[in-house]
């Protein structure tokens, strides 16, 4: 029997405007401050004021839910509380 040769198609980047599907193996690049709800990560930001801002928004709408900022690189974590109401 004749042996076949595949060869594989090469990749030297992606079409203009196709973006790059992730996947467990490649993960995106994170920030230093993880946004958590419920201990579950949500988003990830470079700045500390960014993070609790979404943080913020979360807690004013969703108030019985756990929420906090983890700085990855000091590892320590902040719980934002909810905003005092009138």
């Amino acid at each position: 029997m004749a042996t076949r040769q595949i060869k594989m198609p090469v990749k030297d980047g992606l079409p203009q405007g196709v973006e790059e599907v992730l996947s467990q193996r490649k993960q995106p690049e994170r920030g230093r401050f993880l946004l958590q709800v419920d201990r579950q990560t949500k988003g990830s930001y470079t700045t500390l004021e960014a993070a609790k801002a979404a943080a913020s928004v979360i807690k004013k709408n969703y108030p019985i839910v756990k929420v906090a900022v983890y700085d990855s690189v000091d590892n320590s974590n902040t719980l934002v509380e909810a905003p005092a109401s009138r």
